[in-house]
């Protein structure tokens, strides 16, 4: 009776450059360009194992871990040119500055200008008026994924009962309070008030 044949095991990695202009990147669900330095991450699915595909530097700004892994390893094509990692562990460090940065919703501001717009009642903010910051649900490339829009003290209770509202109203003055530290006390008070009851 034959031996059966041994199942080629694929490496956790793999980094190269993408064969065709097929692949999406999973991390910012853009087409990775043929040619393109792209790292794979090994998976375990229901036809058998393959690779999850991430563009290299998308990879490093978000998983710098699976990146030093796979360098760790050689885990690359033959012929692949693939940058130093301390480039790539630069581009983590500025992405993690840049997550630092990014405010908690939902948080009240006072606008610095009168050009933008509410988007509950599409009038505009003025200039110095009270604005407050909420998430509305928004589909991307088949996921849904929550970003913060900008509305009307007034018009606040409305977005929160909008279907895609991705702001809860339990808990909601609480987290309002603990991320709205870049205005005084006295334009939170008279934020909540404009508010009014959510219940």
């Amino acid at each position: 009776m034959p031996e059966p044949e041994e199942e080629t095991t694929l490496a956790p990695y793999m980094i190269e450059g993408a064969r065709s202009s097929r692949s999406k990147c999973k991390t910012c669900r853009r087409a990775i360009e043929k040619g393109t330095l792209r790292l794979g991450i090994l998976i375990e699915g229901p036809f058998g194992q393959g690779y999850l595909w991430h563009h290299l530097k998308c990879a490093a700004r978000r998983q710098i871990e699976r990146v030093e892994e796979a360098y760790a390893g050689e885990s690359w094509a033959a012929g692949a040119r693939v940058p130093p990692i301390e480039e790539l562990r630069r581009l983590a460090e500025k992405s993690a500055e840049e997550q630092k940065s990014k405010r908690e919703v939902p948080y009240v501001e006072r606008a610095p200008s009168a050009r933008s717009k509410c988007k509950h009642c599409s009038e505009q903010i003025e200039k110095d008026e009270l604005r407050v910051a909420v998430l509305r649900s928004v589909e991307f490339y088949n996921q849904v994924r929550s970003g913060p829009i900008l509305v009307h003290t007034g018009c606040v209770a409305a977005a929160l009962r909008e279907p895609d509202s991705a702001t809860e109203i339990e808990g909601f003055e609480e987290a309002l309070r603990a991320n709205s530290e870049n205005v005084s006390a006295e334009d939170l008070a008279e934020a909540l008030a404009l508010i009014g009851p959510l219940g």
